[in-house]
Parts: C-alpha cells; structure tokens; sequence
C-alpha cells in the first residue's frame, strides 16, 4: 500500500479550499471554455496563438483543480487547543535570539497557511519542527544555511 501524506490544516483553511475548488469548477472552467470556443472561431489552429494560450491556460486550471482536490482529500483537520504548556500547531511563540538578543512572536500552522512573512512557521519547517512540543524556557538549536541558531523559548500563547 501507499503512503500518502496528511496536509495539516485549519478548519478554516479547509473551507477556503473547497470554496476554491467550486469557483474553479465553475465559474472559471467556463470562462476557460469560453476562450477556446472564442479562439476556435478565429480559424486555423496550426498558427492560432490565442488557442494555445487558451489551451496553456486550461492545462493550468486543470492542474490547479487536481492540486486543490489532493489537499482536500488528504487534509488532515488540527484543532487548536487552549494549552499553552508547549509547543503545538496554533500556538503563539515568542523567542529570543540567542546570539542577536532580538525577540520575535511566531504563529506555528500547517504547512498550508504557513507565511513566513506574516510569522506564520510551518510545523514542518526545521524551526518550527525545533519548536513542537517545547516548553517556557526551553533552549532549542536549528540548523540553517548559516549554521547553527538558538533560541529561548518565553512565552507560549
């Protein structure tokens, strides 16, 4: 038998998936359709450019549609508790940078809501797979590119 990998995820993200996929079931299969029928009236297919892009683009949106349906399908659904003793997906974490003295607060989620950019870590991530069930006050070491970093954790919301 297979292996298949569980995407962790809200039940929020989950319901952003699915109303994802009936727009793209939809609304925008028949726009898609729409400009290959339009492309198709324009003759010649051997040197139509506008029927390619059109064709380029179902391909994308049927690619997106079968993406979108995997998730779904091996979505697993992570329910955030109250418990703030240690590390889990949807806690709060605030760390110090042992080596800079700087602090940051980080969001743990599912790899499908991660945003770096936003402090949102992956539980995946090396950092965040430092981080999992950690407690107040633990030291924690991850490895990256420019060697090892460590981090105290201080609070955890």
């Amino acid at each position: 038998m297979y292996k298949y990998t569980k995407y962790k995820m809200s039940e929020e993200r989950f319901q952003e998936l699915k109303q994802e996929l009936i727009f793209l079931q939809t609304v925008r299969e028949k726009e898609v359709a729409q400009q290959i029928k339009e492309a198709r009236s324009f003759g010649d297919l051997t040197e139509n450019s506008e029927y390619d892009e059109a064709k380029t683009e179902q391909g994308k949106l049927y690619a997106k549609i079968a993406e979108i349906k995997n998730l779904i399908e091996y979505a697993e659904i992570v329910h955030v508790t109250d418990k703030t003793d240690s590390v889990s997906i949807g806690s709060k974490v605030t760390v110090l940078d042992l080596e800079f003295g700087t602090q940051d607060t980080y969001e743990i989620v599912g790899s499908q809501e991660a945003d770096p950019t936003v402090s949102r870590i992956s539980d995946d991530s090396p950092f965040g797979k430092g981080l999992m069930d950690r407690k107040k006050g633990d030291v924690i070491e991850v490895d990256a590119p420019v060697g090892t970093l460590k981090y105290e954790i201080l609070n955890i919301a």
